[in-house]
């Protein structure tokens, strides 16, 4: 008779993940006729509360197509798009800016930072639209700049800063509203090697403390430290649960 120990026997069962994203049967098709593209061809993909995941493969792939409908900037020709359980899918362009501002954080690989702006008011921008109250916008993002080591940097504006520091200052200004999935594409592009790093180990720091993160890239050294990675092809998936150990350059070439 299998011994069963007693802390065996009190271990409760995992708490299943919620999935945060799920695409169901998604294509998106640009022109007719004779110009008529399919960008994205009954893609199906779903990515868990938590995770840290990073979309790849060939320019012309569909990565970036589907980024954009991930991050509620398009919409699909058809199918289903899930995010925190809402089906967002053919939503109005004025319930999409609801659902970006709220629950969505974007960082591109360019900063979009506004001048003539401080770190602090950049960062505060974004509250304003979701009618948060003065004070606490300037708590949030002095907090949020502190989350991305720019506690010194308050005050200074863009052209004061270096890029990986207007990068930080991007991440932050994305994080401020606390959204459910952080979305980065291509966030290294602008960066030399030792700034991509640190840049990266703020996303890392990010998912250990609760946040999705979703990442566009080219660059498999980037994806390597992700720990999932989806690889796009002619419009659909083909990988789906790439591990960083999986990812080898001669396999995966673009």
């Amino acid at each position: 008779m299998p011994t069963i120990s007693i802390t065996d026997s009190l271990v409760p069962n995992p708490v299943p993940k919620s999935t945060i994203i799920r695409l169901e049967n998604i294509f998106k098709i640009y022109g007719s006729g004779e110009t008529e593209i399919q960008a994205l061809n009954n893609v199906n993909l779903a990515i868990d509360e938590g995770e840290y995941c990073s979309i790849m493969g060939p320019s012309g792939s569909g990565k970036s197509t589907a980024m954009n409908i991930i991050g509620c900037l398009d919409r699909p020709s058809t199918g289903q798009y899930y995010l925190d359980n809402v089906d967002v899918a053919q939503m109005n362009d004025a319930d999409l800016a609801h659902i970006r501002n709220k629950k969505l954080g974007f960082v591109f690989q360019q900063f979009h930072l506004l001048p003539q702006l401080t770190a602090l008011e950049n960062v505060m921008l974004p509250m304003v639209y979701a009618s948060v109250n003065p004070n606490e916008r300037r708590d949030r993002a002095t907090e949020a700049l502190i989350k991305v080591g720019l506690e010194k940097r308050l005050s200074n504006k863009p052209t004061q800063l270096s890029g990986g520091q207007q990068q930080r200052v991007a991440i932050a200004r994305a994080i401020v509203n606390r959204p459910v999935v952080l979305l980065a594409d291509e966030p290294t592009g602008a960066l030399d090697s030792r700034t991509t790093q640190e840049v990266l180990d703020i996303f890392t720091e990010l998912n250990q403390s609760g946040i999705t993160v979703v990442m566009v890239t080219h660059e498999p050294e980037v994806a390597r430290q992700t720990r999932r990675i989806v690889w796009f092809r002619d419009g659909q998936v083909v990988h789906s649960h790439l591990t960083p150990e999986d990812l080898q350059e001669s396999q995966f070439a673009e």
